[in-house]
């Protein structure tokens, strides 16, 4: 494994937790660059010959491993385009951490536009982590666009943690999924935003088999000048169970906008959409400054737990 420096060890420990070289599969991408990279028995990881990215390949049954493909940035005005696409097989167990930490102090962009396929076999499970992470003094802007792909078999489960809490100034995430019968799909995220930032997050997930079903929650909080935008619609193609949440906390002068869609194509699909934006209570900004809070910090107390 190459060396890094220490701004891209920090980057590693803020979207990968990485304080060392991971146990398991890995592949660890810097300034568009492998850093590292390691197969396992059961977990192939294989550059593609077309285009940037991967290809990673984990075999049928494979159960309690993970593979980790975090991306650091710290050189100013790069931008890449990266594929990487997850074969999981039948019956495997495995967790999935990836993520993007851009550290810039130039004046030029940085960019990175990561595209993750997913196809899910036939009962496996997957826990995919995804953290954003910016840093870095200059004007230059950080930048990050993931578009996500998922394709579940029947049975399948797929849980997604999607974070992220600081530094990014533009982003626009874009997530498809198609679950055939029985397939679950479970998606958690966390957002922040600050200054003049931008975020936006797009889903549309078709719920193509009985008994599949989709749980989309996102949880935020835009301050300053900055924009949100929340775009979720599930689509209910056979009997099944769709639900999707974005609850929003505004200061500021910030905007958000919930855009939460539904649409059932069969008598027995069963969706439910809920959506709510509102400012800190008040009385909740009072109780804290009682136990000695200041205003500033009984916020970031409200906040931090929040966004857990």
């Amino acid at each position: 494994m190459k060396k890094l420096d220490s701004i891209q060890k920090r980057l590693l420990e803020e979207i990968a937790d990485l304080h060392t070289i991971p146990e398991g599969a890995y592949n660890i991408r810097s300034n568009s660059e492998s850093a590292g990279r390691r197969s396992t028995a059961n977990i192939e990881i294989i550059p593609k010959t077309d285009v940037a990215g991967l290809d990673i390949r984990i075999k049928a049954g494979t159960r309690r491993e993970s593979v980790h493909i975090p991306v650091v940035m710290t050189q100013s005005g790069l931008k890449e385009l990266v594929y990487n696409d997850f074969y999981i097989g039948e019956g495997a167990d495995v967790v999935i951490i990836a993520g993007c930490g851009i550290d810039n102090c130039g004046s030029a962009d940085s960019e990175h536009d990561g595209i993750h396929r997913f196809y899910v076999g036939k009962n496996a499970r997957v826990k995919y982590i995804e953290k954003h992470y910016g840093s870095g003094d200059g004007a230059g802007k950080r930048i990050l666009n993931p578009g996500t792909e998922v394709y579940q078999e029947e049975g399948s489960t797929v849980e997604m943690e999607m974070a992220q809490i600081k530094g990014v100034d533009d982003t626009e995430r874009t997530t498809t999924a198609e679950l055939a019968a029985g397939a679950k799909l479970v998606v958690r995220e966390r957002l922040m935003t600050h200054g003049n930032q931008r975020a936006i997050s797009t889903y549309v997930v078709n719920l193509n088999g009985a008994d599949s079903s989709a749980d989309v929650v996102s949880r935020s909080v835009a301050r300053d000048n900055s924009y949100q935008r929340f775009d979720a619609k599930i689509i209910g193609n056979a009997p099944c169970n769709g639900h999707t949440e974005c609850d929003s906390i505004i200061m500021d002068n910030g905007r958000i906008l919930a855009v939460p869609g539904l649409e059932a194509n069969d008598v027995d699909a069963a969706l439910l959409h809920e959506a709510a934006i509102g400012k800190i209570a008040g009385e909740q900004l009072t109780k804290l400054m009682t136990l000695g809070l200041t205003e500033q910090e009984a916020e970031e107390q409200i906040i931090s737990g929040f966004l857990k």
